[in-house]
């Protein structure tokens, strides 16, 4: 389950990253919601916030550290409740997807713009949404 959940969020990611850089330009806006959601094109240098600009190598140094271990406790990995494993899933899938845009392209791809949020793209959300499942995870469990 986990390497099925972490292929969807890679494609959909590129997908909807080569979609925005295919079609628009950098800096470019395109409302959904006026004032509210819009399709803004950038290209980020950074982490969250675009903290850390220009420091690709050490992102994928972190990325590569996430797999190796992954891949050294898979077996470990909680199958119940199947959120867990899926959250690992989207958490694999959302840090791959923005390392492959830093390893080809030197820059994440972002365009989801909320206009009171950074703007971001599906491996943020993917990552996002992890984070909260294992949070809920491991505060159901201190408090079983």
């Amino acid at each position: 389950m986990t390497f099925w959940v972490a292929l969807v969020v890679i494609v959909l990611d590129q997908l909807t990253k080569y979609y925005v850089r295919a079609t628009m330009e950098i800096g470019e806006s395109i409302p959904v919601i006026p004032n509210m959601w819009h399709w803004t094109y950038i290209e980020n240098h950074g982490a969250a916030f675009g903290i850390l600009a220009h420091q690709q190598w050490f992102f994928l140094l972190v990325v590569a550290i996430l797999f190796a271990l992954f891949f050294w406790y898979r077996e470990r990995i909680p199958r119940e409740p199947k959120y867990f494993s899926i959250a690992v899933g989207m958490l694999l899938g959302g840090a791959l997807g923005n390392a492959w845009d830093r390893f080809y392209q030197g820059s994440v791809t972002d365009f989801f713009d909320l206009r009171v949020w950074p703007i971001f793209n599906v491996a943020d959300i993917a990552i996002c949404v992890a984070v909260v499942c294992f949070c809920l995870f491991f505060w159901r469990r201190g408090n079983a």
